[in-house]
């Protein structure tokens, strides 16, 4: 995709620390990291969202995370890490083109992961609505 900054650092246009790269994917440092050592994995064909992405893909690519991730960890004396894919605006993606985040993470680093739900607890109304949509998805 053409105005795809990924793909731009994929295609070699755009410069980038690549710390892993095979066929099907690369991995390279956040030029705005969380953390030292914030890597992007990130798969070399074009897919704006996680849920665009096919299920073969999103398979390979955590084998890729699975790979990366604690090197990430232990090139940087990490503790350990958060390992998160944005999907969709709301959801904080900045850049369309399907990626997981590799964040280093320290005991008292002072990063909170999300904070918690205090609404109204509906677990069974909320699972069964979950269910519903499940079959709907699946049946596709």
């Amino acid at each position: 995709m053409s105005d795809c900054i990924f793909c731009k650092i994929i295609s070699g246009d755009i410069q980038s620390v690549k710390v892993y790269e095979d066929a099907e994917f690369t991995a390279f440092l956040d030029i705005n990291p969380v953390q030292p050592g914030h890597t992007l994995v990130v798969p070399k064909a074009h897919f704006a969202r996680f849920d665009d992405t096919p299920s073969e893909v999103i398979a390979k690519l955590y084998q890729v995370v699975h790979k990366v991730a604690p090197a990430v960890a232990k090139a940087v004396d990490a503790e350990g890490f958060n390992a998160s894919l944005n999907n969709g605006l709301a959801a904080g993606q900045e850049v369309f083109h399907t990626h997981v985040h590799i964040i280093p993470r320290y005991i008292k680093d002072g990063l909170v992961a999300w904070p918690r739900y205090m609404g109204e607890n509906k677990l069974e109304q909320v699972g069964q609505k979950i269910r519903a949509a499940l079959k709907e998805v699946v049946a596709k």
